[in-house]
């Protein structure tokens, strides 16, 4: 009964924050890198080992490759086929995966919730605007662990800085697990640098500042930052785990082509919360009687600086941005006397008015869940979003030679096309700079682009069918015979091979 009685409506607040936060998050299962990371996943459990060179395509087949989100991809795959995954569209895996996404998004947001300062109300409203500007981040991939993991990264610090709770020695295990997940653990290291240098430079410029940890503070931090480096190491690839980010980072193509690694284009709806968080955050700090700290203005300012140059980087920010964010405006409207005092009781109409509301709130949660994930709305999505009956003519036919396939459909295609090797997918760590500014150079039907593919042996080539390539291939009908497709998107072409007469 006590439970039932405790629900104030700033407990109500919090329960349905995070109720509409999870059904937010909860998404059909669109993004094309998902499936490699299945298929991954699949052969690590089926051969009981962690993939030490390439086995998927036929362009770097037996080349080195560093697997960095092997953990992860096991995960998912075990969350796929328990929630009745089987390698179709639109059935129960999609559920499972579309409910890990949730589930992490849901848990990253929580800890920030514990950072963040003021009342429920206040609260509520900063996290939400911080989780639509992340939510550009989420989907079923091993990036979600790397969310989770940041948050955590900065709940760590935010004890050690602000509630002089040390907790710092979990920060080693914390990242030898997160980089036996994914190589998003370089987040952690930048979480970690920032602080330290926030905090050098108020020990220099503000040395009476009551705020900072100090030298004392900074080097403890520097020692557990060398630690956590050290035990990045224990993983299957040994220190060749550390390398990958750098390597990742290298490669020019990503940001010259990948979405996700270009700057927002502030043009597009899902960009506009990072831009009023970002804004508001400059705001609320220029208002703000308490100066901001010299670790949340390296962090803040640091984690911007990357979204603006990559998109990816947004929901990095917003997990930074959302505790300092909730400080400033607190103090403002405390200033002013404009904060709502929190009711430590109600009465019983209340109460009974604050459990109705909750009930109504999770009904409608469970239906948004409900309809997202209707077998017939994931699949109809997925049809729209994957080349389906490419993947199935190919893996029936079984081309006897080389194809050459869209880099947006790679990781798909041997997912459902397991026996098909592929020419190019979402793995950018192992098809390096080079490779990849060739792929696009054919694909985008290039000079040179037809010697590109005599030079590579190709017999099959798989694209979107208004693609320049696709185009120019149609031109030249004695050369290239076209597979027409009823999906629409979809284009399948075959070298025309003469034969000898004699």
């Amino acid at each position: 009964m006590s439970v039932i009685r405790s629900l104030t409506i700033e407990r109500l607040t919090t329960a349905i924050l995070f109720l509409l936060l999870f059904a937010m998050a909860v998404r059909v299962p669109l993004d094309t890198d998902t499936w490699w990371h299945l298929r991954t996943g699949e052969q690590i459990v089926e051969t009981g080992r962690v993939p030490q060179e390439d086995s998927f395509s036929h362009t770097r087949a037996g080349k080195p490759w560093v697997d960095h989100s092997w953990g992860a991809q096991v995960i998912l795959y075990g969350i796929y086929r328990m929630s009745g995954g089987g390698g179709v569209i639109g059935d129960g895996g999609s559920v499972g995966l579309a409910l890990y996404t949730a589930a992490l998004a849901t848990a990253g947001m929580a800890v920030v919730y514990r950072m963040c300062e003021g009342t429920a109300y206040l609260r509520a409203f900063v996290v939400v605007l911080g989780a639509a500007a992340a939510a550009v981040f989420w989907s079923p991939r091993p990036q979600m662990f790397s969310f989770f993991f940041t948050a955590l990264t900065l709940y760590l610090l935010h004890l050690y800085k602000r509630e002089e709770t040390d907790r710092l020695w979990l920060l080693p295990p914390l990242m030898m697990l997160w980089a036996n997940l994914h190589g998003g653990f370089a987040i952690g290291f930048i979480i970690m640098f920032g602080v330290i240098v926030g905090e050098s430079l108020g020990a220099l410029l503000d040395p009476h500042d009551s705020r900072a940890i100090g030298w004392a503070g900074v080097r403890r931090l520097v020692i557990v930052t060398v630690a956590s480096i050290l035990a990045v190491a224990i993983n299957p690839y040994g220190v060749r785990m550390i390398a990958v980010p750098f390597q990742t980072i290298g490669i020019g193509a990503l940001q010259d082509f990948i979405q996700e690694w270009t700057s927002p284009d502030f043009h597009q709806p899902q960009v506009w919360p990072f831009a009023v968080l970002l804004v508001g955050l400059l705001a609320a700090a220029g208002v703000s009687e308490r100066r901001i700290d010299w670790s949340s203005l390296a962090l803040a300012s640091g984690t911007a600086l990357m979204a603006l140059m990559a998109g990816r980087n947004i929901a990095v920010f917003a997990l930074v941005a959302t505790p300092v964010l909730s400080r400033h405006v607190n103090d403002w409207l405390s200033v002013h006397g404009w904060q709502i005092r929190p009711l430590r009781r109600v009465s019983r109409v209340q109460l009974a008015v604050n459990w109705l509301l909750l009930v109504v709130v999770l009904l409608g949660a469970l239906a948004k869940i409900a309809f997202a994930l209707n077998p017939d709305t994931v699949r109809e999505a997925q049809r729209e979003a994957f080349p389906v009956e490419l993947a199935q003519h190919l893996q029936d036919t079984l081309p006897t030679g080389k194809l050459f396939n869209s880099y947006n459909w790679g990781g798909y295609l041997l997912f459902a096309a397991p026996d098909v090797p592929v020419y190019v997918d979402g793995r950018t760590d192992l098809y390096n700079d080079a490779f990849l500014r060739r792929y696009l150079s054919i694909s985008f039907a290039q000079a040179g682009w037809d010697t590109a593919l005599d030079e590579q042996d190709i017999e099959f080539v798989a694209v979107e069918t208004t693609s320049a390539l696709a185009q120019v291939l149609r031109e030249r009908p004695a050369q290239w015979h076209e597979t027409l497709l009823d999906d629409g998107r979809s284009a399948l072409f075959e070298r025309v091979r003469s034969v000898d007469a004699s």
